[in-house]
């Protein structure tokens, strides 16, 4: 899936966890955790990318088969795609904070949705390095795919934004104290 969407899909998740959990979760963190897979493993081959057609040293941004080529990013996606590369970073961060790292969910939600939006070389293995299966899902970047995920992210956020309205939710340093006083 596209970058924005897994930022749009990781916030829409924390928005609905917020209402569940008794513990705090940052949005920032969620959405940030939500692109963070592709971040790491995309950055720097694009940054090259874009300095080689601007430099004039390559007349597309697509791989042409001329410059650096970037076979550890592979290596690289396969850990940041890994449902148990995740399950042993979040357990890690879970005992080392003593409570569960929620905004972290973002990654675990990158990777089950990119499971089911890639195919061929990009296709998920997510029991790497364990096992190399995966699924050869739907192409993210197919016309009507991008039609329906975005619909379906302005309907739930349009969801998020009734409930908001009908239920406004008072942040906790805002609830009233039991004298009657406002605290924070």
């Amino acid at each position: 899936m596209d970058i924005v969407s897994h930022g749009l899909w990781a916030t829409a998740a924390g928005i609905g966890a917020r209402r569940k959990v008794k513990q705090r979760i940052r949005l920032g963190w969620v959405a940030l955790w939500g692109v963070l897979p592709d971040l790491v493993v995309f950055t720097i081959p694009a940054a090259v990318r874009i300095w080689r057609y601007l430099s004039g040293a390559s007349k597309t941004l697509l791989p042409d088969g001329s410059g650096p080529h970037f076979d550890w990013a592979w290596g690289l996606y396969n850990c940041t795609h890994s449902a148990v590369t995740f399950a042993v970073c979040f357990g890690a961060v879970w005992l080392l904070l003593r409570k569960p790292p929620l905004e972290m969910l973002g990654w675990a939600l990158h990777i089950v949705i990119d499971v089911f939006t890639h195919r061929g070389m990009f296709a998920v293995k997510f029991l790497w390095p364990v096992s190399s299966v995966h699924i050869d899902g739907i192409r993210w970047e197919t016309p009507w795919f991008l039609v329906v995920n975005y619909t379906a992210l302005a309907g739930v956020y349009l969801l998020l934004w009734i409930y908001r309205i009908r239920k406004p939710s008072v942040p906790e340093r805002w609830e009233r104290h039991p004298e009657g006083t406002a605290s924070g």
